[in-house]
């Protein structure tokens, strides 16, 4: 790759993000400014934050793939507790 084509893919995109909370982009510019950063530098570092996220599965969950989980000590009794506070008995 010659050094033009790697400063192509690397220069900053000027665009237009439609759509946007008119409160959310205005907490954000003051934030941004009280840090002396502009919108671009928070929005940029917001993006890469969702993008490093892992995807979500597009399989729906199954009951089947629950696993339980252990009551912590001491609350062996939990279930009769709450079924006497509930139902009184």
């Amino acid at each position: 790759m010659s050094l033009f084509a790697a400063l192509c893919y690397n220069a900053p995109v000027d665009t237009t993000i439609r759509n946007l909370d008119q409160n959310v982009y205005r907490a954000i510019k003051a934030r941004a400014a009280l840090r002396g950063r502009t919108v671009g530098d928070v929005v940029n570092e917001a993006l890469r934050a969702y993008l490093d996220r892992p995807v979500a599965s597009k399989r729906r969950a199954s009951l089947r793939a629950l696993q339980p989980e252990p009551y912590p000590e001491g609350n062996e009794k939990l279930s009769r507790e709450i079924d006497s506070i509930v139902y009184g008995r």
